[in-house]
């Protein structure tokens, strides 16, 4: 049986985008690995209603929800190609199985890769952390740093600062130019350069940074912009379009959420960039409405 749609992933964009589908009573499956972005952080802030729930029972509750529509189907597994085009799309699955869909929505979100710091992924996620949203509120009101990959990290500083004063590590990359050096200084950001060698546990809760040889930097919680690739081999497979932002390539999408191949749709982090769960849920919803409405011009 050829479903409506095929959801590659089933964290907030996808479930989001599975449950406009499921009561447009379209039949949908959500192919997921358990994998979710956010599972290193204990708990989610910021999202309207679930302020400091963890983000895997705010999940799991989205799935039970979803299993009471008849028409939704999960499989816990993974999509390892997508053949086919438009009303008659293939998906090979991790377990073997060929599942034939109209449309198919990528919903995969990001892998971060961090930095190479000795003892920065061990804290990624506790004390670690990608976004002052999400997170600053609990560990703001005191120092805290960014770690610079990019050139980026000093706009990134500045937004940091409103939750405490700042630290920005330039390890390694180039000094911020004359216009952004006059705004971190106008927010009251401290510049540290140098490499940073390593992070560890500091007194108090603190996390230390090290620069080198010396006294090392005390913070509350060290901020940082990973690169962040794809959780798929199918946008490369299919050659689709791309988009360049301040943490990699993301794919390009038309204002419907539908990618540059006819008939498959990207949501969430993948599509829009920003790692917030709010963002990705919204972006979730619109791509399952516009998928339908796309179901439906096809039938007329």
């Amino acid at each position: 049986m050829t479903e409506d749609a095929i959801i590659v992933g089933g964290g907030f964009a996808g479930l989001s985008a599975a449950m406009q589908l499921a009561r447009a009573r379209r039949r949908v499956t959500v192919l997921d690995t358990g994998l979710p972005r956010n599972r290193f952080a204990a708990h989610a802030h910021g999202f309207l209603a679930q302020d400091g729930r963890p983000g895997l029972d705010i999940l799991a509750d989205a799935r039970r929800q979803l299993a009471a529509y008849g028409t939704v189907t999960f499989r816990d597994t993974e999509a390892e190609r997508l053949d086919g085009d438009i009303d008659a799309f293939s998906v090979l699955t991790g377990d073997g199985e060929r599942i034939a869909a109209r449309r198919v929505l990528l919903a995969t979100g990001f892998e971060d890769r961090l930095p190479d710091v000795a003892g920065l992924a061990e804290r990624w996620g506790k004390t670690v952390l990608h976004c002052p949203y999400c997170h600053g509120y609990e560990v703001g009101g005191g120092p805290m740093g960014v770690l610079a990959r990019t050139a980026d990290a000093a706009r990134f500083a500045t937004i940091v600062s409103d939750w405490g004063g700042v630290t920005l590590f330039t390890n390694g990359t180039a000094e911020p130019e004359e216009e952004a050096l006059a705004l971190l200084e106008r927010r009251n950001v401290t510049l540290r350069p140098g490499r940073v060698t390593a992070i560890a546990d500091g007194p108090d809760g603190m996390l230390s940074v090290e620069t080198g040889p010396g006294i090392p930097t005390l913070v509350r919680a060290l901020f940082v912009m990973p690169e962040a690739r794809v959780r798929s081999a199918i946008p490369d497979d299919r050659a689709l379009a791309r988009k360049e932002t301040p943490i990699g390539p993301i794919i390009k999408t038309d204002e419907t959420g539908q990618t540059s191949l006819p008939g498959l749709y990207a949501a969430g982090d993948i599509a829009i960039g920003a790692g917030n769960i709010s963002f990705a849920s919204a972006d979730g919803v619109k791509a399952g409405v516009m998928l339908h409405h796309s179901l439906i011009v096809a039938a007329n």
